[in-house]
């Protein structure tokens, strides 16, 4: 599962928690002696609101990227080290002596290529896991924004609401009018009701560890 289905799904799971604490709020004898709701015939009202981005931009969120960041902050240096001995040893291949017989070069440069492969392992092992516990951390947080989503909405009258994943985000948004994008009065909403503190104004953003040691190979 990617991340934006990964996302839809806790998304979907935080709102459905919601509307069945609704119903079990008013009661079955409620709910059989209410009529039949008439089809709403007013015009639409709607929200947009990008989730993935909500999810983060709380406090909650904050607080968990900036702990991913100190758990792969290891990782990030051992990988800046490999692609810096990588750089070292090229620069002094190319730098080595006329004299230098044919094996040696070759053997330095079969040296070489294993590191670079080393180094592109572990790069992509480092940001799976990286984006597997940012997946997983901020899907958590998405399950709990749901309901705080569903208030808003009923609470301001909106009739439609729409998630929009961005233009690589498939068909969630295809067409609106005059929406208003609540994302940061979901965030600010989310955030008082959590209690958890806001980040210090210079806390680094998050960055995927493999990013910080990337490494462009000549040949």
């Amino acid at each position: 599962m990617n991340r934006k289905l990964a996302f839809v799904s806790a998304i979907g799971a935080g709102l459905m928690m919601a509307t069945v604490a609704v119903a079990q709020t008013a009661g079955p004898q409620a709910s059989a002696a209410a009529p039949a709701a008439a089809p709403y015939a007013g015009p639409s009202k709607i929200a947009i609101i990008e989730y993935e981005q909500v999810a983060a931009a709380t406090n909650e969120g904050q607080q968990a990227l900036q702990g991913l960041q100190k758990k792969y902050e290891p990782k990030k240096d051992a990988l800046q080290s490999l692609a810096q001995e990588i750089d070292t040893l090229k620069k002094q291949l190319q730098s080595a002596p006329a004299t230098m017989t044919d094996d040696d070069r070759a053997a330095r440069a079969r040296d070489i290529d294993t590191k670079e492969k080393q180094l592109q392992r572990d790069s992509d092992d480092a940001s799976a896991a990286y984006n597997a516990d940012v997946q997983d951390a901020l899907g958590k947080i998405a399950k709990k924004v749901g309901p705080v989503v569903l208030k808003y909405v009923q609470a301001n009258g909106y009739t439609i609401l729409l998630n929009n994943t961005g233009a690589q985000g498939g068909l969630d948004v295809m067409w609106t009018v005059n929406g208003t994008d609540i994302s940061q009065a979901v965030v600010d909403a989310y955030n008082a009701q959590s209690g958890v503190a806001a980040l210090p104004p210079s806390a680094p953003t998050a960055h995927t560890p493999a990013a910080a040691a990337h490494h462009t190979t000549t040949k």
